[in-house]
């Protein structure tokens, strides 16, 4: 098959992986710069050109897609889809999971575990919303943050209500959680491909640090999942639309708990952690399901 891998750089540990995996199983994989293409949109015949060039016709695209260029991203994802191309994570699925609000309410609808969870734009009570998600300590981020950053432990409510009124001066939009305190620190990745948890790493903050992030100094090792939390994670990747995704639990008293489902993760930390060739499970499920048209949305939505 021919294969396009939509990533900004082309020497990231993933991008490198998925096209050396690829290519092993005897693929045809090119990496395109996502922000180097733009669309020539007809009622008859629309393309993506690059360079100058139109590009070839693909069998399926991988997007790698960065938060910071989600809008440009998915609309990218979007004309090779209306093209008839396979996307193993479709546009609409990557809107969903980047906006964290609207993803905890999709996951909410389907009674995934979650993190009590507060939202709210001028609350008239910041003393009611923070009770209303248990009281402190509470977990404050902004809805936009990527790998921990804009994430804020604050561990009693008077601090709660300073950090929420500092947000609320800067104009951001803001979700307050409950802690769970019972992780200690640590949560668990599952790495979902076509409905099915391939790998699973527990990832450990670093002394001190309440975020589990490998950026932020973390580690990681291979860990058991109980049926429960195969199950959520599964559920979670089926409610964001998603054939490949992270999911991000945390072991709490009450079961597992939804923190984040990531469209587009990060694979070093999981295959050092398992030893999996994850990359090459991402091309064995493209070799049983790419077919043209065969995408849900078809760039609809």
């Amino acid at each position: 098959m021919k294969i396009a891998i939509l990533s900004r750089n082309k020497n990231l540990y993933s991008t490198r992986r998925l096209k050396e995996a690829g290519e092993a199983m005897g693929h045809e994989v090119d990496i395109i710069d996502t922000l180097h293409c733009y669309m020539d949109i007809t009622s008859t015949r629309s393309t993506v050109r690059y360079h100058g060039e139109e590009l070839p016709k693909y069998d399926a695209i991988i997007p790698r897609i960065g938060a910071s260029v989600t809008f440009y991203g998915t609309a990218v994802a979007r004309q090779f889809e209306m093209m008839g191309t396979f996307n193993i994570n479709e546009s609409v699925a990557i809107s969903r999971s980047r906006d964290k609000l609207r993803s905890l309410q999709l996951l909410s609808r389907k009674g995934i575990g979650l993190p009590r969870t507060g939202f709210a734009s001028k609350p008239d009570n910041i003393k009611d919303l923070i009770k209303n998600v248990g009281g402190a300590p509470v977990v404050i981020k902004l809805l936009e943050g990527t790998q921990g950053i804009g994430v804020v432990l604050a561990d009693t409510a008077k601090a709660a209500e300073s950090i929420i009124e500092a947000f609320m001066g800067l104009k951001a939009n803001i979700l307050v959680q409950e802690f769970i305190k019972e992780a200690g620190g640590a949560d668990i990745r599952c790495l979902v491909i076509g409905g099915k948890v391939v790998a699973a790493m527990k990832r450990q903050g670093a002394e001190g640090e309440f975020r589990s992030n490998l950026h932020r100094g973390g580690s990681a090792e291979v860990v058991k999942l109980s049926k429960e939390e195969r199950e959520t994670a599964v559920n979670a990747a089926k409610a964001m639309g998603l054939n490949m995704c992270g999911v991000d639990l945390l072991r709490s008293q009450n079961g597992p708990m939804v923190m984040e489902v990531n469209s587009s993760p990060g694979l070093e930390g999981i295959e050092t952690a398992t030893g999996k060739n994850v990359a090459g499970m991402v091309f064995e499920f493209l070799e049983k399901n790419a077919k043209p048209n065969h995408t849900k949305t078809r760039g609809k939505g």
